[in-house]
């Protein structure tokens, strides 16, 4: 009766999924997040649905197959508006109400109807460690190696103070919540401060999803702003809506307050200056600028983390791509990136 009864309650909530969007499949993700019957979650371990909106690149299956392992029983995977990819052999086409099946499939996992979906990998560090060095830490002497698979953090400088701190250099992307879909970023992080970056992947091309009100929306998002980021998304969705009463919440947020001065600055426009001009565009009083173009790494060393969040979402997608060129030629699986 106990069993039966959560099963229950756990059907009468909205179906927790992780989205991972590909080639013009974020305007479609989201649209679908404002359903009262999905929960988008920030991480893959929060989720029982796997999502997959778009075309994703052959070079990202395996970071995808690691995705799909970290979201913890019973799960499943549903493919919408592409194919699947090989390696899933569960992998489920959606066809129609999107929202009416991620719904399905949420209550028969929820109520055991459905099995949940095995492991892709073995269940085994990505690199061997167990037993090597000195005192079996993974590494030569006291230090380095890759215990369980990550690399240790090694002291470096810091560029603001000169402190001798640990630097951790590891992958962020290509389907990471925070950062546009398809980016794939190497960083070293001293604390939460980014001393270098590279461009491994650059970001799916996102057709759609440059209209000014999505743009608005999806830089709100980062800034803590997930109420205020809703009512511009949904009438961007719409397509109609009270333009009076999104300036007055714009406004009323604060949002242009939030952001540093001078961040994320190309050609004299900062964020600041980017978001006043989606704004202005969205409500026809301003034409679309020809701004100059440089490269995101370049904008990130120095920054704190929330920080380099926001500049990596603030350009337009196709002024995005150009921002992006791959520092290092793509070997195709980028098996060291998680």
């Amino acid at each position: 009766m106990a069993v039966s009864g959560l099963a229950r309650l756990a059907t009468s909530a909205p179906a927790a999924i992780y989205p991972v969007v590909g080639k013009d499949g974020l305007a479609a993700v989201e649209d679908l997040s404002l359903h009262p019957a999905v929960s988008l979650q920030p991480t893959p371990r929060h989720a029982s649905v796997l999502l997959v909106s778009g075309e994703i690149r052959r070079g990202d299956h395996p970071a995808l197959r690691r995705l799909h392992d970290q979201l913890p029983h019973p799960r499943a995977t549903l493919w919408w508006r592409t194919t699947p990819a090989p390696g899933f052999p569960q992998a489920e086409n959606v066809e129609g109400d999107v929202a009416r099946a991620v719904e399905l499939v949420w209550r028969q996992l929820m109520t055991g109807e459905r099995r949940s979906e095995d492991n892709l990998l073995p269940d085994e560090p990505p690199a061997a460690w167990r037993g090597k060095g000195d005192h079996g830490q993974g590494g030569e002497g006291m230090m380095g190696g890759k215990p369980y698979g990550r690399p240790m953090a090694m002291t470096d400088e810091d560029q603001r103070d000169g402190l001798a701190l640990d630097a951790y250099t590891a992958c962020f992307g290509p389907f990471l919540s925070v950062l546009p879909p398809g980016l794939l970023l190497e960083l070293t992080l001293q604390g939460d401060v980014v001393q270098s970056a590279k461009v491994l992947r650059a970001p799916f091309a996102q057709a759609v999803a440059d209209e000014p009100l999505r743009r608005v929306a999806r830089l709100l998002r980062p800034l803590g702003l997930a109420g205020a980021a809703e009512r511009f998304q949904r009438t961007a969705a719409a397509q109609t809506g009270d333009l009076k009463i999104l300036d007055r919440a714009l406004r009323w947020s604060g949002a242009l307050h939030a952001i540093p001065p001078g961040l994320g600055e190309i050609a004299g426009e900062d964020i600041r200056a980017s978001l006043r001009r989606w704004w202005e565009q969205a409500q026809g009083i301003a034409s679309p600028a020809s701004l100059g173009d440089g490269r995101l790494v370049d904008l990130l060393p120095g920054l704190e983390w929330s920080e380099a969040i926001l500049v990596a979402n603030s350009f337009e997608y196709d002024r995005l791509l150009r921002l992006c060129p791959p520092d290092r030629e793509d070997d195709g699986d980028q098996e060291d990136c998680s």
